[in-house]
């Protein structure tokens, strides 16, 4: 092999395995890094719901102190008994309370990015700060990369809400990036064929676009964004078959069950069981719906006077879901996740509503496989601060990749083959795997 062609992927195996050679034979020490304990879990999915605006852990999963909405600092609501021993959430989980023998709390998740809500929304999805230099890739595109389809008609990753960076596939390509669903009983858009256009006539069009994909890619050969582009037009037209439509018809679905589902937000977690049960391997589901209380999960000022109304709607929607999971035997191999991009003081703004904080806040892990029934972290008596068990993003985006079996140490390698981990030198929460 000539030095010219010798890439930074063949270099680094290359050199690798001379050094474990070496060191074999006596020859020279080698001081390599141990490599770090691995666990990994039995789930094959994720649904993946997403609490945009940053959602406070002090009036959901870490109740504290009562406050008074004004100058005394604390919880906004009073806080329950849950099937966790010793541990209460907030009075508006009372569907859930009883189900959290099938979930992990973590109350210690902590970063530093409290200001701004796009930039520690696209950390919590990339597990990354921002480079100047790499488009990270989402932690949805990095379980499409690493599992792949479950069946050819459907996409690895699908995403319940508008199109935003953070969701990106990055420096893995357009390939491993997902399908947004805004209608939940249509399905895509661009999927339906308009009324105009019959099946022949789509069939000729169909064939006209890979003379044309063939002909552009004869004329641009080892274009690797080329190819991938064709590739995912190629899934598109099997997506717009009937195998990957038919799941959005929610009709299917006995009526009580789509009733216990409740508001719209619940109609697409249901949809999100569909999907992982016809094979999705990761589905985010965006709770955004800010007309309930006027801020969504941003409650600064008047936005914390009807929070509860969010909370009763996630409560009702997220205890169905795990029932319905547990009822069509797919929880123990489908991780359920409930993440926000930072949480909230417990102290209250001007306007009786709170700021940011992300040095304390929480999140759930659901199924998946996991030991269930416990609290991950610990705050301090007004969850202002972590005091035991601190974990970081890194960390986080490690324990659901080790749930799905995914090894978060290894490599990916952007196009000019520079090694990129799957994490940021994120450690699994080891405690919550069998």
């Amino acid at each position: 092999m000539s030095n010219a062609n010798l890439t930074r992927r063949q270099f680094l195996k290359t050199t690798t395995a001379l050094a474990a050679a070496t060191g074999a034979s006596g020859a020279l020490p080698v001081f390599a890094e141990e490599e770090p304990k691995r666990v990994r879990g039995k789930a094959d999915a994720c649904i993946f719901i997403w609490l945009g605006g940053g959602c406070a852990q002090v009036d959901s999963f870490d109740p504290k102190g009562r406050g008074d909405g004004k100058k005394q600092a604390g919880c906004y609501y009073d806080a329950i008994d849950t099937a966790i021993r010793g541990e209460k959430v907030c009075e508006h989980l009372k569907h859930t309370a009883p189900l959290l023998d099938r979930c992990v709390i973590v109350r210690s998740l902590t970063h530093e990015i409290v200001s701004e809500h796009g930039a520690a929304t696209n950390l919590a999805h990339t597990g990354r700060k921002p480079s100047e230099t790499i488009l990270y890739p989402s932690i949805g595109s990095i379980v499409s990369y690493q599992l792949g389809p479950k069946l050819e008609s459907m996409p690895s990753y699908v995403v319940m809400g508008y199109p935003n960076i953070a969701r990106d596939p990055g420096f893995l390509g357009p390939k491993y990036g997902y399908v947004y669903l805004t209608q939940i009983e249509t399905g895509p858009n661009g999927f339906v064929r308009p009324p105009d256009v019959d099946e022949q006539r789509q069939q000729r069009r169909e064939q006209l676009l890979r003379s044309w994909q063939k002909d552009f890619k004869e004329r641009n050969p080892g274009d690797k964004l080329i190819q991938a582009q064709a590739e995912v037009s190629d899934l598109g037209f099997r997506m717009a078959g009937p195998e990957f439509m038919n799941v959005f018809d929610l009709g299917r679905e006995a009526t009580s069950l789509r009733e216990a589902y409740g508001s719209e937000f619940g109609q697409r977690c249901l949809l999100a069981r569909r999907l992982v049960q016809a094979g999705v391997r990761f589905v985010e589901v965006s709770f955004n719906l800010n007309f309930l209380n006027g801020t969504g999960w941003d409650t600064h000022n008047q936005g914390q006077l009807n929070q509860h109304l969010l909370l009763q709607d996630l409560d009702k929607s997220f205890a169905t879901l795990l029932q319905d999971l547990e009822k069509t035997k797919l929880l123990d191999t489908t991780l359920v996740v409930i993440a926000t991009e930072f949480g909230r003081p417990p102290e209250f703004d001007s306007g009786g509503g709170r700021g940011h904080q992300s040095v304390a806040f929480s999140s759930v892990l659901a199924g998946g496989g996991l030991r269930t029934g416990r609290v991950i972290g610990e705050t301090d008596e007004l969850s202002k601060k972590v005091t035991s068990r601190p974990v970081t993003v890194a960390d986080f985006h490690a324990t659901i990749h080790s749930a799905l079996g995914i090894n978060p140490n290894r490599n990916l390698y952007t196009p000019d083959d520079r090694p990129v981990p799957i994490t940021d030198h994120g450690k699994a929460i080891e405690e919550i795997f069998g």
